[in-house]
Formats: structure tokens, sequence, C-alpha cells
């Protein structure tokens, strides 16, 4: 890994009741002011920061610098090569802890120190093993993400991951937030084996352990740039897939199979004189019913136990399905029509599509766990959609220019 470390101020760090970790690209700036708000928000517990950095500037040096006067220990590593991007550095600074309960928050300052104490609190309670800060979370808050766009992706992001880990994250909210507390003793770290950002997210879907989330207010960046890039989104496609592709390939040979079924019931009534709007109709209802007793047995076995009864899921399931071929056969019609391209290629485009929305809310939705008793006393959280609709206001209501 190439790692070199440096133990910088504060005395010895054997024993530490928690290590707050910090992975660090060129957040120079910043050091100061996380140090001193960490400190204060920590004081009176036993504490040390430990920063793992990547940086190509002096961040590390920095580090050193403001680590001498620090009223809590505080430690850099800096690592010549940044293997497994920042959840690598993660990974780092779990090994290289002090302290069996850990905190990772990012070093730009948009996770606010102050909430260090309340993740502390709420693992105190003993019934949790992560406590996650999340902006989805009744009480927490997004506007840090900047754009309307940034809050959709990472929505998205969020849905998408859930649809695939819907057991695993059926109580996490925001299972690719950066700031988080673990207990490593409840982690096998050398098995983790992170690709870019989404280290809660390796945690989360390799393990089965119990999570609770408190609410963030998510702020803007200080200092620096943002990280993301079409880069780090395809790395965290590709490693979203490399965790859990299995579940969703299993729905989407289900759906190939009804898709061929869905178009050679449709040629065959054509063939027969059908109006393909009827051909289509007819079609889709017979491979709705048919992809429902696939599913349930070959895709959503696992999940069966805790979800609503037969009944319900079907109806759900039905309901949803035929939703969405009401808005697909007049979106088919339209390209037939208006494009002039053949019927069947039309079926083919829009079942494509559908795929990814049948994906999501069966597994979010008509899979989703029943609520239990007890999830009472987390806060409620606020609807994709009241976020969406803010977000969008918000942006639209912004100075523009020409």
């Amino acid at each position: 890994m190439g790692a070199a470390g440096q133990t910088a101020g504060g005395g010895r760090h054997v024993g530490t009741a928690v290590t707050v970790i910090v992975p660090t690209f060129n957040e120079r700036d910043n050091v100061a002011e996380l140090v001193e708000r960490t400190a204060q928000a920590l004081r009176g517990r036993d504490a040390e920061i430990l920063f793992i950095d990547d940086s190509t500037d002096d961040t590390a040096v920095e580090v050193a610098r403001v680590a001498a006067d620090a009223p809590v220990p505080v430690r850099v590593i800096h690592r010549t090569e940044n293997t497994g991007g920042l959840g690598g550095a993660v990974v780092v600074g779990l090994a290289a802890a002090d302290s069996d309960i850990c905190i990772v928050m990012d070093g730009d300052l948009q996770h606010p120190p102050e909430l260090l104490p309340a993740l502390l609190d709420r693992f105190s309670e003993g019934d949790a093993d992560v406590v996650a800060a999340s902006r989805y979370v009744g009480g927490g808050d997004t506007s840090g993400l900047g754009t309307a766009v940034r809050f959709g992706v990472s929505r998205a992001a969020t849905w998408l991951t859930r649809a695939m880990f819907p057991i695993r994250l059926a109580r996490s909210t925001d299972p690719m937030t950066g700031f988080f507390l673990v207990d490593r003793r409840r982690l096998d770290v050398p098995a983790l084996r992170p690709q870019g950002f989404k280290i809660l997210l390796e945690i989360l879907a390799r393990t089965d352990l119990r999570i609770a989330e408190i609410p963030m207010e998510f702020a803007e960046r200080r200092h620096g740039t943002s990280k993301a890039s079409l880069r780090q989104g395809v790395t965290f496609v590709a490693h979203l897939a490399r965790l859990r592709f299995g579940k969703m390939s299993l729905f989407a040979l289900i759906g190939v199979i009804g898709a061929v079924a869905n178009i050679g019931i449709m040629w065959l009534l054509v063939t027969l004189g059908v109006p393909y709007i009827w051909a289509a109709i007819i079609g889709a209802e017979v491979t709705i019913i048919g992809n429902f007793l696939l599913q349930e047995r070959f895709v959503f076995a696992d999940m069966r136990t805790d979800a609503r009864g037969l009944g319900l899921r079907f109806a759900t399931s039905f309901t949803f399905n035929n939703v969405e071929a009401a808005v697909r056969i007049p979106v088919m019609a339209l390209m037939v029509e208006s494009w002039h391209i053949s019927s069947v290629l039309a079926t083919g485009l829009t079942l494509i599509v559908a795929f990814f929305a049948r994906f999501l809310f069966h597994s979010l939705v008509v899979y989703a766990p029943r609520r239990r008793a007890t999830e009472g006393r987390e806060p409620k959280a606020d609807t994709a959609t009241l976020r969406v609709m803010r977000a969008i206001d918000a942006e639209a209501m912004k100075p523009g220019e020409l």
C-alpha cells in the first residue's frame, strides 16, 4: 500500500475511547477548523483524530502543524499510493485506530463535527453496531449538495442501492453517507474491499450489522473542490454491481424471458389479425402474472417471510405493472405512429426502460419488510417527492446567467 505514518502532538494514544477517522485529499485549508471544532465537540471524552491523507499538496504538513497545539491527540498517515480511493483510506484508518469505536467523517467540513456527541450517545444505547448521520431521515437536510441535479443523482443512487440490498439496507435511508460511527470489533476489516467513496455501503452490504440513524444537516463545502466526478460515478456503479449483482441479474433474466414472451404473444396475435394495441395489452397481462410467479420463486424468495402477505404482494405488483403498462403502451404507440418504427421494436425499447422502474418498485415496495412496532422511535423520513420539489424550487429561484 505504501503508507508513511506520523504521530503528531497530544501524547500517547493507547486506549482512547473514540477515534475520528478523516480521509483527506488536498484539504489543507480545512484542517485547522476541523480539528478545533472536533476537539470542542469531544471535550471531556477520550478521543483522537486520525487523518488518512492522499493529498498532493501539503495537507499532511498542515495536520502536523495544527496537531502540535491541539487539545486532543492528532495523527496523520500519508499514503503514497491511493489504493481503493477514499474507501481504501477509511480501511487504513480502521486498522490503525487506537479505539474500537471509530467515527468516519469527511475533511471538507460538510459533515458538522458538532454532531459527533449525538453519534456517540446514540451508540451508547447499545442496540446498534453502526450509527449513521443521514441526510434523508426526518430532520436531515441536503442543501449542501448544491444543485437539484446533484440532489437527484444522490437520491437516484440511494434508491438503486437500497433496491439491490433491500434486506440489509432496510433500516438505512442514506447508505452512501460518509459520516458514521462503527464498532470495529464487529468488522472483519481485512475483508473489506472498497472502491471509491461509499465505504458505509461496503460495510453494510458485507455484514449483518445493526444500524441506527440520526438526522444530519449536510453543510456547504468551505474550501477545495468536490471529489465527485463521472469517473467516481462509474466506479460506484461497478462496485455496486460487484457487491450484489445476483438479485438484479435474476430479475433481469426473468424480465428478458417476460419480454420475449410478451413480444412473442404480441407477434402471434398481430399475425392472427388482432390490432397491435390489443395484442400489446394481452401480452402485457400474461407476462405480468408470469413474471410475478417467477420473481416470487427465484428472485425475492429470501424476502417473502418478512414482507407483506402473498395476496397483497400480488395486488401491489399487479397494480404497479398495469399502471406502468398504461404509460408504456401509449408511448409505444406514439413511437410507432410518429417515428414509424415497427411495433415489435417499439415494444422492446419501452420494456428495457420499464425494467429498471419495475426492479426498484418491487425491491423497495412490494417486498419491503413489514414495519416493526419498535420502529416508531426512529425519526420519520421525509418523502423523496417533497425533497425533489423543494430542491427544484430552490434551484429555479437562484439568479441565472445569460
